[in-house]
């Protein structure tokens, strides 16, 4: 039987070889000549053929050149195989010498790959597009727990590869998935089928998808009737699915339904007649000779079937074998080449024509066979769309009813479906089933997608945003929040109480060294340490954004406020550090240098860094500020509400220029010497930066770490903690000797590194 197949596409080729022949506009003047071979449906003996048709035209050896552009093989152009594990064998010698080869069977999706095979087409669709035909299926009815084996080839391999990586993507849980041997002879092979037909079984599904040729699917098919498997709903491929060998397995009808695609092909009109009158006088002439099928000179073998076929014979394969493959095939070479030699209705010009030539034209042109038209993809392939085939019993006799049909989008016939429930409507094949309210979903086995049911707990609710959810808090079984309350830091919390006086106390000493003229003042910076004061202050008091119920905007404002408020502090700092290490490290720079960090040049330095701090703050925004956490897990009656970090790269986008700030203040002031009898104003900037650097490294700690309430209050003490460092460290100093020692409040106590003021 699958002789008798290849005889019928054979017969096809041939077929239109001769019409095109006959024809007087395709390629007038021209008769295409032609050698058919046996692969015998295997690789090595489908090379035989292929490295003769490598070779050079009128020898039988192959060259090999270094340019391969004048290089004139025996053939032209090479129509098939039909089987892929053949064509990724064939197509990789072919598009080595850019031979055009179209098969009209093969459709794995490797050799969509025209970057290894750019010469390798073909007049069927990939085996991509019929794999999105499945999944549309199994979504149609609501099958969603399948079981997927394919047969131990390429073709098997592929689709099935194919198939596990688009359902999981179409929430289709895979219960089972394994691979058949593609030789039913081999040894081990009916353990193996044993195996697989007994994990079919054990997964409880009732769908299977089967990927194979008609010999793997038939031995599965028997062996699932031996072992007493069940009707199931069995999804097939026109590889096995219109094959009389796996439709005449003894007990075929007990297997269930069987459904599944075969590609959407036309009739060629007047080839049964063609075959009747070629095969009317086969016992006379001898047909192998008249037909010249195999190449007895080169290859020595011999169709030893051809002299006893019979029209009785291929009559009822021509009605189920695909036969407009094989003619399209031919057909758009002959146009490539009407095309390539520049025909007309006169005729085609005597000129030489390179295999290679051909591919343009293939490539980016339609064509057309009888009336209708055909176009290779960018994969080379011909996308005519699929069948929906469903095997009826009619009075012991088995018909293939079509119920639909798929071209992008999946249209069926459920009316013509008769399944074989009781109802004759579709069985069910679920791992899992829509829980109900006031349920979730709970994982079971090592399948992700498989669950059970199970009630919400006391304390608990499920979200009515959608099922899968983690439960929330309420009684058992509810499906709304009911009465669970909020947690978040209170505002009149007593330890928030205590931080909120300490910020108040804070504040209250910050206007004393503001007495402008004095010389301490204005060795702190003048009008700069008055803003860092102010500073300061804004940092303080932005701790009132912490208590209280949180929200997406003020858990954004928090980090931004905390930023800000230290850059300007800071940058007031900066320049009177960068004024006491040029005076006292670099005294030669001191000309060139100093005037950029005094007066007001300053107070650019000042303004630039807080700019910068703004564009940081924007990006810090845009790349993932803080937002609202709901925590429904942390606390068993309340529902914790925290701010939670989005970006962790964005968060230290934002403090980064703090940190850079307070380094070079650091650096420029830590080994600077004051002679004996005068303020060392480098001090109090050297301590307080040190001090910032180690409240942030307990800050960043627990701050990664906490996900309740204190993270909040981590917040407002390190607020609280940089505020109080620089106030001690800088600014205390100085209120010191303005209100207890008002004598040292000189010029010559006070003076300033650069000798003037």
């Amino acid at each position: 039987r699958l002789y008798m197949n290849g005889l019928i596409w054979a017969l096809g080729m041939k077929f239109a070889i001769d019409q095109i022949n006959n024809s007087s506009w395709l390629l007038p003047g021209i008769t295409l000549g032609y050698d058919i071979h046996d692969t015998c449906l295997e690789p090595l003996v489908a090379l035989q053929p292929s490295l003769l048709f490598l070779s050079r035209r009128g020898t039988a050896a192959i060259g090999v050149l270094c340019n391969y552009t004048e290089y004139q093989p025996r053939v032209t152009a090479v129509i098939g195989p039909h089987k892929s594990d053949l064509c990724l064998v064939t197509a990789k010698l072919f598009s080595s010498f850019l031979i055009p080869q179209v098969s009209y069977g093969a459709s794995s999706e490797t050799l969509s790959n025209t970057e290894l095979y750019p010469s390798f087409y073909r007049t069927v669709p990939s085996d991509k597009n019929l794999v999105e035909a499945v999944v549309l299926l199994l979504n149609q009815f609501g099958w969603n727990w399948v079981a997927v084996v394919g047969s131990d080839d390429e073709y098997g391999r592929g689709a099935r590869a194919l198939f596990l990586s688009t359902a999981t993507t179409n929430n289709i849980c895979i219960a089972f998935e394994g691979l058949i041997p593609g030789e039913p002879a081999e040894p081990g092979a009916r353990r193996q089928l044993q195996d697989t037909v007994r994990l079919i079984n054990s997964t409880k599904v009732n769908v299977v998808v089967l990927f194979a040729y008609s010999l793997p699917a038939q031995a599965l098919l028997e062996t699932s009737i031996a072992m007493g498997l069940g009707k199931k709903v069995w999804v097939g491929t026109e590889t096995w699915l219109l094959s009389d060998i796996a439709a005449t397995t003894p007990g075929i009808r007990s297997v269930g339904t069987v459904l599944g695609f075969a590609m959407r092909a036309g009739t060629v009109p007047g080839f049964p007649e063609y075959v009747a009158q070629l095969l009317g006088s086969v016992r006379q002439d001898g047909f192998c000779r008249r037909s010249r099928l195999g190449s007895a000179q080169e290859l020595g073998t011999r169709c030893q079937q051809c002299d006893s076929v019979t029209l009785g014979d291929i009559l009822p394969r021509l009605g189920v074998t695909a036969v407009q493959p094989v003619h399209v095939a031919v057909y758009s070479v002959a146009h490539a080449l009407h095309r390539a030699l520049g025909c007309s209705s006169k005729g085609c010009p005597k000129t030489a024509i390179r295999s290679w030539q051909l591919l343009h034209f293939m490539n980016t042109l339609p064509f057309e066979v009888n009336g209708q038209s055909f176009r290779f993809d960018q994969s080379h392939g011909t996308n005519t769309g699929y069948r929906l085939i469903l095997w009826a019993w009619r009075d012991g006799s088995l018909t293939y009813l079509p119920v639909g049909d798929y071209d992008q989008s999946l249209y069926i016939r459920r009316a013509d479906i008769q399944f074989h429930t009781p109802d004759k409507k579709e069985p069910t094949s679920e791992c899992f089933r829509r829980c109900e309210p006031g349920q979730f979903r709970r994982i079971k086995g090592f399948n992700l997608c498989c669950y059970d049911c199970t009630d919400c707990s006391e304390n608990t609710f499920l979200s009515s945003t959608g099922e899968g959810e983690l439960p929330q808090a309420s009684k058992i079984r509810r499906t709304s929040e009911g009465g669970k309350q909020a947690k978040h830091p209170q505002k009149k919390h007593p330890l928030n109480l205590c931080q909120q006086c300490q910020a108040c106390g804070e504040n209250s000493p910050k206007s004393l060294p503001a007495v402008p003229g004095t010389p301490l003042v204005q060795l702190a910076g003048g009008g700069r340490a008055v803003l860092a004061l102010l500073w300061l202050l804004l940092q303080s008091l932005s701790c009132a954004l912490y208590p209280g119920r949180p929200s997406g905007a003020r858990c954004a404002l928090q980090q931004l406020c905390y930023a800000l408020c230290l850059n300007g502090c800071l940058s007031a700092l900066l320049p009177k550090a960068l004024e006491v290490t040029l005076v006292t490290e670099f005294p030669g720079c001191v000309p060139r240098l100093l005037r950029w960090v005094r007066h007001g040049r300053a107070w650019v330095l000042v303004a630039a860094s807080f700019l910068a701090q703004v564009l940081l703050c924007f990006c810090h925004v845009r790349l993932g500020p803080d937002f609202l956490v709901v925590d429904y897990k942390s606390l068993p009656s309340e529902v914790l509400l925290v701010c939670g970090t989005q970006s962790w790269a964005a968060f230290a986008l934002l403090h980064g220029l703090n940190s850079s700030l307070a380094f070079a203040c650091f650096l420029c002031t830590f080994m600077v010497q004051t002679p004996r009898g005068r303020y060392n104003v480098a001090r109090g900037i050297t301590l307080a930066t040190l001090l910032c650097f180690v409240i942030w490294i307990f800050f960043l700690v627990l701050f990664a770490t906490l996900r309740t309430v204190l993270r909040a209050v981590t917040q407002i003490c390190t607020v609280l903690a940089t505020s109080t460092a620089i106030l001690g460290s800088y600014f205390v100093p100085k209120c010191y000797i303005l209100v207890c020692r008002p004598e040292l409040n000189t010029e010559e106590y006070c003076q300033n590194p650069a000798g003037e003021e």
